[in-house]
């Protein structure tokens, strides 16, 4: 005998000798254990029961011994002459126990004399008589051949009745280098075989690939099974259809009824049509699974078709794939546990309870009072009892059996108006039953909530001319109390507008909170209304709240532009203005200004300025936004001396309003050249009026005056050289008296050649002023000259006189030189002194005093008319009101 079959024929010993001993211990106390291998057949040697009970075989036949199987079959049998317990039948143990790692029968052995029972346990020991299978021989797969390398495939497990190493241990798998095997092993210890793709599968290439996979047990001799795997290549399906869980999970009671769908798989495939449609069906599934388990190919459930044993089996876990055309797939794991039934639900009564409570009812308050039991005993008859969360009561321990509901806290009515209070007892079975009770409990109101307005302030916005009667907008507010409590009645709050009352602006009605507009309203006059509104409800006492209104009134476009410059023209008027330009004017120079507002308010308020027309349209511009006219070039020879420009200013509003202005510009570099064009301007207008007439006798009167004037001062100068002809020359009677006090027909020359004034023109009318300059005065009638300087003789020039020629005066803007006016000019001139003789004074008195007040009424008379020229001009609109 070799060493290795001794060592192993010595621990078998050492086992049989442990056994004996064992089976010695228990045989003292009763109870036989034995351990036989598989597929003994029928009467083969279990164990000597009459040695191991101490009984004498003479004994044992005389009074007799049999045994007692609980199970219905009968697999030993005790032999009355040898006292031996032997096999019945053949014992297969995959057959007797099916799924179980340790496989013991048990009997009793009743000794009759005696009286005596002892209880044997008979171990079946598993010997490698099965050999692995598949459950399918032959398997097909079919895969994408877009199918991406290292994708893996479930490959049918192989089936080992035998247990430890007798059981299946390993697989191979050979045919082919696209594909590799992996074998995983599982929660329970299982090893599945997945068909790994290591190469990536072309279908032109080869559309088929046949595989053997081979499963091995650990056995000795060890023993293998096969299965063919063909591998079907298919064109592209992208998608497979994919379990929405990876692992399906049920409890279900034993007494579930047959035909009860348990469980409903769900998958999805994102493709469409045909590709799209796919099929459930269970790829591990044993005997049992098929016999008491059914799936619906097309909607996945699974239906119970025969009655569960929770004593013949507690769980099933089956594998399930889905399908589709293009045999594309997802597997899933459904685990079905059976639990135990608890036979009676607790019973829970309501001995007492409230059906109303005041929502200021105190904390601690009872309002039910329960009574619970169960007539389940052990854990299954211990009830706990719970009320549900969220709701502001609890439950406490009366008696043993009794429950009362008390409030936890104040109630709110406004918060929960009415309470399903459920109360729930559970046992202790596993799976626990339940029952439940629900308590209705309406809570009562106090009013303790005032009105609470939709919004923290109000505003709106109406549009000014609205009609009476309008309604602006309305305000709500709501009261979280109920029935009168609730009804909210509205209100003005005392104030005012302008000085009158709130109520003649505004009104709100009581019931709804509609705010109506009593007047219609003018943005001009008033832009925005402030009020409060007062929301009471009709709770004893009442409760009230305020809220803020505010009121915009919304401008509109109801004002046309009001031209202030030039203004508006008269009845009759040929122009509304007129405006002076040099023609020497430069590009740009300013001309007029026209000056505009509108009533009205943002974009309605905001003025454009344009020029619609003009008699020479490239002379002239107008500003966009400042409304100035300026030169758009240098005036030329050939332009016409008078322009007429219409200015039209428009606001932003929609529909824009629009007004015009005419002005009319005169190129003229002095007055006398404006007078002369307006006068030439007028005359058509008017050819008989009574300022042509008036024109006309005045300058008849000034001619004639001024040529009486001029035969006086003739005769004077006649008789005065008549009179120096008859008289001896006196050299020294007028010598030391200075020339410039006598008065000649120069010097009134010089006098009215230097009346002239300075007139400023703006764009603006209210702003143009006209001055006369101080020093002109000296150009007209000079003072008495200083002692150091001699005076001119008689005769001499006056303009020489006054030191400076009359061109020499200052030219103002407008081209016309600065002069004074005669009021003030007369007080600085003085008269010259009298000749000592009395003939000759009276002559030198008649002679000055004529000079003098021919002087007096020439200025007089053309200051008159041109007083009366201006006047008439700014009647009929034809200057502005600056040269006045």
């Amino acid at each position: 005998m070799c060493p290795a079959r001794e060592g192993r024929w010595g621990r078998r010993q050492r086992a049989l000798l442990c056994c004996v001993l064992v089976a010695a211990w228990e045989a003292a106390w009763g109870q036989l254990r034995y351990s036989v291998p598989e597929e003994l057949p029928k009467g083969s040697f279990v164990g000597d029961v009459a040695k191991d009970l101490a009984l004498q075989l003479a004994a044992l036949r005389d009074r007799g011994a049999r045994i007692l199987d609980r199970g219905r079959t009968r697999y030993f049998a005790l032999h009355a002459n040898s006292g031996h317990l032997v096999t019945a039948e053949r014992l297969d143990r995959e057959q007797l126990c099916e799924g179980v790692q340790r496989c013991v029968l048990r009997c009793e052995v009743i000794v009759e004399g005696e009286m005596k029972v002892s209880r044997i346990e008979v171990e079946i020991t598993d010997i490698n008589d099965n050999a692995p299978s598949f459950g399918e021989g032959e398997k097909e797969l079919r895969m994408n051949e877009l199918t991406a390398p290292g994708s893996r495939f479930p490959l049918p497990k192989a089936h080992d009745p035998d247990v430890g190493v007798n059981s299946l241990q390993s697989y191979e798998l050979s045919g082919d280098e696209h594909f590799s095997l992996s074998v995983q092993a599982g929660a329970d210890g299982e090893k599945r075989p997945e068909l790994v793709l290591a190469k990536a599968l072309d279908r032109e290439e080869a559309a088929f690939h046949e595989l053997v996979l081979m499963a091995s047990d650990g056995g000795e001799p060890s023993r293998t099974g096969t299965a063919l795997i063909r591998v079907s290549v298919l064109d592209a399906n992208d998608n497979a259809p994919v379990f929405s869980q990876a692992v399906y999970a049920v409890r279900v009671p034993e007494d579930v009824p047959v035909g009860s769908t348990l469980l409903t798989l769900t998958a999805t495939d994102a493709d469409e049509g045909l590709n799209g449609e796919f099929k459930y069906s269970m790829t591990k599934f044993t005997a049992v699974n098929t016999e008491k388990f059914y799936m619906d190919p097309e909607t996945g459930s699974i239906r119970l078709v025969k009655s569960l044993d929770f004593e013949g089996g507690d769980s099933y876990e089956m594998e399930v794939q889905a399908h589709d055309a293009g045999e594309l797939f997802d597997t899933a794991t459904v685990l079905i546990s059976v639990t135990d039934v608890n036979d009676n639900a607790p019973e829970l009564t309501v001995s007492s309870a409230l059906s109303e409570i005041s929502e200021d009812a105190p904390s601690g308050t009872v309002v039910a009072l329960l009574h619970v039991q169960d007539r389940d005993s052990g854990a299954n008859g211990e009830v706990r009892c719970s009320i549900v969360e969220g709701v502001p009561f609890r439950l406490e321990r009366a008696l043993d059996n009794y429950y009362s509901v008390v409030t936890a806290r104040e109630l709110d009515r406004e918060e929960v108006s009415e309470y399903n209070v459920t109360v729930r007892a559970a046992d202790g079975g596993s799976p626990s039953l339940r029952s439940s009770a629900v308590l209705a409990l309406r809570v009562l109101d106090v009013n303790d909530n005032a009105p609470v307005f939709a919004e923290a302030r109000y505003s709106a916005r109406l549009a000014e001319n609205n009609a009476e009667g309008a309604l602006v907008l309305t305000v709500r507010a709501w009261d979280a109390d109920w029935g009168q409590n609730a009804r909210v009645r509205y209100r003005l709050a005392e104030g005012r507008v302008r000085g009158a009352p709130l109520s003649s602006y505004v009104s709100v009605q009581a019931e709804t909170g509609a705010l109506y507009a009593l007047r219609s309203f003018d943005y001009e006059e008033v832009r925005e209304v402030g009020l409060w509104v007062r929301a009471e409800d009709g709770g004893a006492p009442a409760l009230s709240s305020n809220v803020s209104v505010r009121l915009l009134i919304v401008d509109e476009n109801d004002n046309a532009p009001q031209v202030l410059y030039p203004p508006a023209a008269a009845p009759g008027a040929s122009w509304t203005g007129v405006e002076l330009a040099p023609r020497s004017a430069e590009p740009g120079a300013l001309v007029a200004k026209v000056v505009a507002v509108d009533a009205d308010a943002g974009q309605n308020a905001w003025l454009s300025y344009e020029l619609a027309k003009a008699t020479e349209p490239g002379l002239f511009r107008v500003g966009l936004h400042s409304g100035e006219v300026r030169t758009a070039r240098s005036p030329l020879a050939r332009d016409a001396p008078r322009h007429s420009l219409v200015v039209v200013v428009k606001d932003q509003g929609r529909p824009a309003l629009s007004a015009t202005a005419t002005l009319t510009v005169v190129l003229a570099e002095s007055v006398a050249e404006l007078l002369s064009e307006l006068g030439s301007a007028a005359a058509p207008a008017e050819p008989a009026g009574s300022l042509t007439r008036w024109l006309v006798l005045a300058v008849a009167a000034v001619s004639c005056l001024f040529l009486a004037f001029l035969l006086l001062l003739l005769a004077l100068r006649l008789r005065r050289w008549r009179r120096s002809q008859l008289l001896p020359p006196a050299s020294g009677a007028l010598r030391g008296v200075p020339a410039s006090h006598f008065v000649g027909i120069d010097g009134v020359r010089a006098f009215l050649h230097s009346y002239s004034h300075e007139v400023s023109l703006t764009a603006d009318s209210r702003k143009s002023q006209r001055r006369w300059a101080a020093d002109s005065c000296c150009n007209t009638l000079p003072a008495r000259p200083p002692p150091d300087k001699a005076a001119p003789l008689l005769g001499e020039d006056a303009a020489g006189a006054c030191g400076a020629q009359p061109d020499a005066l200052p030219v103002s803007r407008s081209g016309h030189r600065d002069a004074l006016p005669l009021g003030a000019c007369l007080p600085s001139c003085s008269l010259p002194f009298p000749p000592r003789s009395p003939s000759r004074a009276w002559s030198f008195a008649a002679e000055q005093g004529t000079a003098l007040l021919g002087s007096v009424l020439w200025v007089a008379v053309r200051s008159s008319v041109l007083q009366l020229v201006l006047k008439a001009g700014d009647k009929k609109g034809l200057l502005p009101s600056a040269l006045l």
